[in-house]
């Protein structure tokens, strides 16, 4: 039994080894720039695989955080169309790809609730995506899941699904959210358009319309973790993960040891949870590079592996 409770509060999992290698394969993390020693994690994020690794840190509960994309997802297909189709042979193809992605979003949903009611150490943070299931068909999925599937939160990537956090189409969402007190994790960092769509400061539109809605910016903004203060400072209702930064101080775009522990202590070390990013990164790896960082006191760093998400999360 652990000494202290442990919490991994970001993990992704997939439905098979074969998603999961093509995942992470197909992921590249670019926005830290060089780090010539970061450990990267050999698994492909399967179930097995992260309940080996929780057990052997005593890890008792993580936060599976779904990520879909259907901009990615829809680029792919489309590439994989026959060029000699004709106009009206591509517009089925392509309306049959659309309606395939709303159903594949909907089916990856219920199987991260699935696993969660299967393994009650696990937490599911469900995709929203309102490129994949438009107009109010994105909340009403979200509160489906949350009401009848026993999703704990909801999972965003906005640089990596194609819209701002403060694009208006996710307000249904958000609301829903808000009124079900239902926690949301979303990335943080610059995307490769330049386009800010989930800079830390990209939250502050939504952030002012939900004053109630518990957000999570995931990975202290990342690569543009320097605006991530000014959010924590505006927004007593954000919160965040340090997984992933964590594994890249030191790097060209990412804050020095002293100053992500200090970023830390300058939001509230009780604001602030530990995150693997597994299966990118191994959650013994993770907890060590917390008690690494200097400036913050043991009992901060104890809670930040893990009593922190308990109270943030509701888990």
């Amino acid at each position: 039994m652990a000494d202290f409770i442990r919490v991994d509060a970001h993990v992704h999992l997939y439905r098979t080894p074969e998603e999961g290698y093509a995942e992470k394969t197909g992921y590249e993390v670019w926005e830290y720039g060089t780090q010539s020693d970061v450990h990267q994690s050999d698994c492909v994020g399967t179930v097995d695989e992260l309940l080996l690794q929780m057990c052997s840190t005593q890890i008792s509960k993580a936060v599976v955080v779904n990520l879909f994309s259907a901009t990615v997802n829809r680029k792919i297909a489309l590439a994989s169309l026959d060029d000699s189709l004709s106009e009206s042979e591509t517009a089925k193809r392509t309306a049959d790809i659309d309606d395939w992605i709303r159903r594949e979003v909907i089916s990856f949903n219920r199987w991260n609730c699935d696993l969660s009611r299967q393994h009650p150490e696990l937490a599911a943070f469900v995709a929203a995506d309102v490129n994949a299931l438009p107009g109010s068909l994105c909340a009403e999925h979200i509160k489906d899941m949350i009401e009848n599937h026993a999703a704990a939160g909801v999972k965003l990537h906005g640089a990596f699904q194609g819209f701002d956090m403060s694009d208006e189409r996710l307000w249904p969402t958000y609301q829903v959210c808000q009124d079900l007190n239902v926690p949301i994790i979303a990335h943080s960092g610059p995307d490769r358009e330049s386009k800010g769509f989930a800079e830390p400061h990209a939250f502050a539109k939504m952030l002012d319309s939900f004053p109630q809605l518990r957000m999570v910016v995931a990975h202290l903004g990342g690569g543009t973790w320097t605006q991530t203060l000014d959010i924590a400072k505006a927004y007593p209702n954000t919160y965040f993960d340090c997984c992933e930064i964590i594994e890249w101080t030191q790097s060209d775009n990412g804050p020095t040891e002293k100053q992500l522990a200090q970023l830390i202590r300058d939001i509230g070390s009780s604001r602030v949870m530990m995150g693997s990013d597994f299966p990118w990164y191994d959650l013994d790896h993770s907890i060590d590079r917390v008690f690494s960082l200097p400036i913050l006191s043991m009992e901060e760093k104890e809670r930040i592996i893990g009593a922190n998400a308990v109270d943030i999360l509701g888990l």
